[in-house]
Formats: C-alpha cells, sequence, structure tokens
C-alpha cells in the first residue's frame, strides 16, 4: 500500500451542505504543540515531523497502524547485506521540477549539516555508509553494518530540492523560500507559536488529497484548544482535555475518537554526572554523591509512584501503566512489563539500603503544553515521591524551553516522552545509549545513562538480519534497559481527537495528527 493509496479519492472533495450546494473542502485543525520549524531536518519533534510530511515526504512512510509503507520510493530490494536500492516515483516538487535520485542523496547527507538542531535528525542517517545515484528515479544506500531498521528510518528523512536548498537555512525555510516538497500540499505561510497554513498541490503524484486549503494552527492552552471547536473557529483538534471528554463524547454536534498510542511517558534521572542541578541534601546543600546514580534509587522511584492512581486520577483512563520502552507486539516489547507494582514501602527500604534513609530533595522538570495533563501528573509523581522521602518540586515550562534546557544539561530529572517506540533500539539509541555523536548515540540523553554492555547489545540487534535472532537481542536490550532502570518509563499515553458534526476521524497509533486524520463524511 502506498500513502496516496490511503488518501481520499476526488469524490471527498466537497461537503454537501443542507441547502444541497457544495463548497470548497477546507480544513483548519488545532495541535497542542507548536510547529518550531518548517525547514523538515531542523528538529526531530512529532509536531513537526506529522504537519510537515504533508509538504515533504521521505522514500517510505508510518501508517496509521504504525507500520512502513511506500512512498517516494515506491520498491525497494536488498542486493546484499547491506545494499539498498530504490525505485522512486515520478514525482514533481511543488515548482513543477520532477524530483530526482539526486535529491534524495542530498536529503540524506543534509541532517548532518545542521549544527543547531534540538533534536538531530542523525541518529537516522548516521548508518548511512554511501549513496549510490543509479539514474533519475534509482538510488542505491550502502549501510555500515547489516540494518533491518532502515525502512523504518527513512520514513524520518524528508526529501527536500537539491538546486534551492544547497546553502540555505532554517529560515528560508520558514519564510517560505524554499519550502519545496513533493507532498499533496503547498507551502503558503508559517508565524511561529501561531499557524501553518498549505494549500493542494494541483501536480501532486498521488491521489488527490481530501482537502484544498489547510491552516493548522497551534494551540498550547488546553482550554482555548477546546472553546476553538465548540465556537467553530477550528474545524478539529487533537489531545482533547481530560476534563472536556465526557462532554464531547455526548455533544451531539462533534466526534470523538481515542487510541492508545505508541508515546511512552517517561522519566529522565541523571545517573551519569556527579553532581547533577537540583538534587540536594535535606539540609539544602549539594550531597557529595548524586543518589541517582545508584540503582537502587533509581529503583525506589519506579516502585513509589502509582501509575493505576495516575490514569484513574489525572489522565481519564487515556493512560496504560507500563514499564515497557516497546509498544505492543513491537520488537523487545516484554508483555510482562505492562503490570507494573507501586510499593511505597519497598520504595523506602530501597532508599534506606543505598544510604538515604532520610531522602534528599530533587526538581523535577516537565513541559506544561506538550503531553495530556503533562503539569499536572508531573505535580502527582513529585507528591509520590515526596511521599517516600525524596521531596520534589515541579519546574513546568512550555515544550520549547524544556528543549532548550534539557539540551544544555540543566535537569536532574525530568518528565519526558517517546514515539519511536516500534523496536528496543528506536528509544536506545536516542536517548538512553552512551552519547556519541561520531556514532550518532544517545543525541537526546538527559540522564547522562551509560552502560557499554546496552549499546553492545543494541548494535548487534541493530544489525541482525535474522527476525527470531533480533527479536530476541531486541528484548534483551529492552531488560537490560529494565533492570538497571536506564529511564522510568510511567504510562502509553492515549491519543483523542474531536471534530465537528460532518467529519470522519482516523485514530494513529503513533500519535501523528495530519490533514488526512479527518476526512469529509460522504
Amino acid at each position: 500500500m502506498t500513502y496516496a493509496s490511503r488518501l481520499l479519492s476526488s469524490a471527498a472533495l466537497a461537503i454537501v451542505l443542507a441547502g444541497g450546494a457544495a463548497q470548497a473542502a477546507d480544513l483548519t485543525y488545532a495541535i497542542s504543540a507548536p510547529v518550531t520549524a518548517v525547514d523538515p531536518h531542523y528538529q526531530n519533534a512529532t509536531p513537526n515531523n506529522a504537519a510537515l510530511s504533508n509538504i515533504f515526504e521521505a522514500l517510505t512512510v508510518i501508517g496509521p497502524d504504525g507500520m512502513v509503507e511506500p512512498s517516494l520510493a515506491k520498491e525497494w530490494r536488498l542486493v546484499d547485506d547491506v545494499t539498498w536500492e530504490f525505485d522512486l516515483v515520478d514525482a514533481k516538487f511543488h515548482d513543477g521540477t520532477p524530483m530526482t535520485a539526486a535529491d534524495v542523496e542530498f536529503s540524506l547527507k543534509r541532517p548532518a549539516t545542521i549544527t543547531n538542531s534540538p533534536s538531530a535528525f542523525t541518529i537516522y542517517t548516521r548508518p548511512i555508509k554511501e549513496t549510490q545515484v543509479v539514474d533519475d528515479h534509482k538510488i542505491r544506500i550502502v549501510t555500515n553494518f547489516p540494518y533491518p531498521q532502515f525502512l523504518r528510518d527513512l520514513s524520518r528523512v524528508a526529501v527536500v530540492k537539491k538546486a534551492v536548498v544547497e546553502g540555505a537555512g532554517t529560515p528560508d525555510f520558514n519564510s517560505g523560500k524554499v519550502a519545496i516538497g513533493t507532498g499533496p500540499y503547498k507551502y503558503t505561510g508559517y508565524t511561529p507559536d501561531d499557524q501553518l497554513n498549505m494549500t493542494q498541490f494541483d501536480g501532486y503524484w498521488g491521489a488527490k488529497p481530501a482537502w484544498d486549503n489547510v491552516r493548522i494552527r497551534f494551540i498550547t492552552d488546553d482550554g482555548a484548544r477546546s472553546a476553538a471547536l465548540l465556537s467553530g473557529s477550528v474545524d478539529a483538534i487533537e489531545n482533547v482535555p481530560t476534563n472536556d471528554l465526557e462532554r464531547f463524547k455526548t455533544n451531539a454536534d462533534l466526534v470523538f475518537e481515542s487510541a492508545k498510542s505508541m508515546r511512552v511517558v517517561f522519566l529522565f534521572v541523571d545517573s551519569g554526572r556527579d553532581q547533577p542541578p537540583s538534587v540536594m541534601g535535606n539540609d539544602g546543600k549539594p550531597l557529595a554523591t548524586n543518589p541517582l546514580k545508584d540503582v537502587r534509587v533509581r529503583q525506589a522511584i519506579n516502585y513509589a509512584i502509582n501509575r493505576d492512581a495516575i490514569r484513574d486520577r489525572l489522565m481519564s483512563g487515556l493512560a496504560w501503566p507500563t514499564n515497557n520502552i516497546v509498544f505492543d507486539g513491537g520488537e523487545g516489547n516484554i508483555p510482562a512489563l505492562d503490570t507494573v507494582t507501586f510499593d511505597a514501602n519497598k520504595a523506602k527500604a530501597l532508599l534506606a539500603e543505598a544510604g538515604y534513609p532520610d531522602g534528599f530533595q530533587i526538581t523535577l522538570a516537565t513541559p506544561n503544553n506538550r503531553l495530556i495533563n503533562d503539569e499536572q501528573v508531573a505535580q502527582g509523581v513529585a507528591q509520590m515521591l515526596t511521599r517516600i522521602g525524596i521531596k520534589t518540586q515541579v519546574d513546568a515550562m512550555p515544550f520549547t524551553m524544556v528543549n532548550t534546557r534539557g539540551n544544555g544539561g540543566e535537569f536532574a530529572m525530568s518528565m519526558m516522552a517517546w514515539g519511536n517506540t516500534a523496536d528496543a533500539a528506536g528509544g536506545i539509541r536516542a536517548m538512553i545509549a552512551c552519547k556519541n555523536k561520531d556514532k550518532g548515540m544517545g543525541p537526546v540523553n538527559w540522564g547522562n545513562y551509560c552502560n557499554p554492555t546496552l549499546d553492545e547489545v543494541t548494535m548487534k540487534a541493530m544489525s541482525t538480519m535474522d527476525e527470531a535472532g533480533r527479536k530476541s537481542l531486541m528484548a534483551e536490550a529492552a531488560q537490560i534497559v529494565h533492570d538497571d532502570m536506564a529511564i522510568v518509563p510511567l504510562y502509553w499515553q492515549g491519543s483523542t481527537w474531536a471534530a465537528r458534526k460532518g467529519i470522519d476521524i482516523l485514530p494513529r497509533a503513533d500519535e501523528q495528527t495530519k490533514p488526512s486524520s479527518f476526512s469529509p463524511k460522504m
């Protein structure tokens, strides 16, 4: 199945109103976190990836069920264990010029040139040893080692037009000067922290999309997002606030959908540095040693958190407690880790055994506009940790600020989330592996965790072409993460959407909200 085949046919391009007249099908929807740039290689973040995938496409695409599907590459084959050959579709850029293999080659090399990325795409391009342009519609890519996850990685790297992007920077994308892709929609405007606008591309290589014009508004405040839908200023929203769930479900003028997502919410705990910020004794002075370096302390944190209470009292059921880092059925998923024990007494005993019977003080950083009820959940976690002796304060801030400060090493503990959970390697190499810029490992490892054994098992799993052997190694890596409590997984976040009556919603396990997530009801 191709991406284009999943889009609606031209028969769905008009909404028939009560009077029988047809109007252009324009869509305005609101997302809960801003698109930080129009440059598709600038920041590897879900809001950016979801919105920009409508303007820029990749060789492959992840479908609503989380599986890899063809996109700009219509077919591929393994020439040998490290050589992939891709046949490209006959696509055109928005300026009418043909996309070629040279554009693909340039696009795969470009992420390494982005020096100021808050979350780099190089974790997906590092495995590439060389590219070989065979002809305009065929390219070969040689990896450094056998790499079965390569097709999934390629879905993350957008293809841009070499002739206009070469020498350009992120501001040139934001202004629209070089925002030229092959997607079903063309860039028409971008206002940071406000909105991204696009219009249907008549020369699109695939099936015609459902909407003529699309406006994506960035409404981070939950109440304002709900009000926008109820007032009619937007047609649909993602991340319905939990206190609006029941009234939205029963509102005859709205439609509602929800789904368990692939996004795991977790805590980074700094086990690498000797004296991370905000970790202090009960006297307010820095401790001689970092308690988070002791696995017993990290395990105590895990036992102290009542995930069922978070699900029921703070998330209205839109949380699935877990200690997993791999989504259901993924390579490395360990079903037993979805049963998580809450035991405050055991947590206190572990703290005492580690030498902290009276606990210590720490600050928990969290976004307040990125995840469902993120600040409330962080406050709940802080109270639970305080009850076992880890006196925790919460520092809540917008998602963009969390990214900047987290990448700057300002946090000893932070609540974040990760959506690339189809296999153990995806999360490990990005946020748990020992930091190694040359290998593209640990670019967002805010916990400064480092376990060479884990890295070795992960790298071996990533290069094992045999499916059974690879799954076994992925599970081994995931088990190491759990046993050493490298991060503290909390729950799988639920995804929710609501729209006005007359619009159908297609839920996605990957949490991405796109124009194709909504369609005019036939």
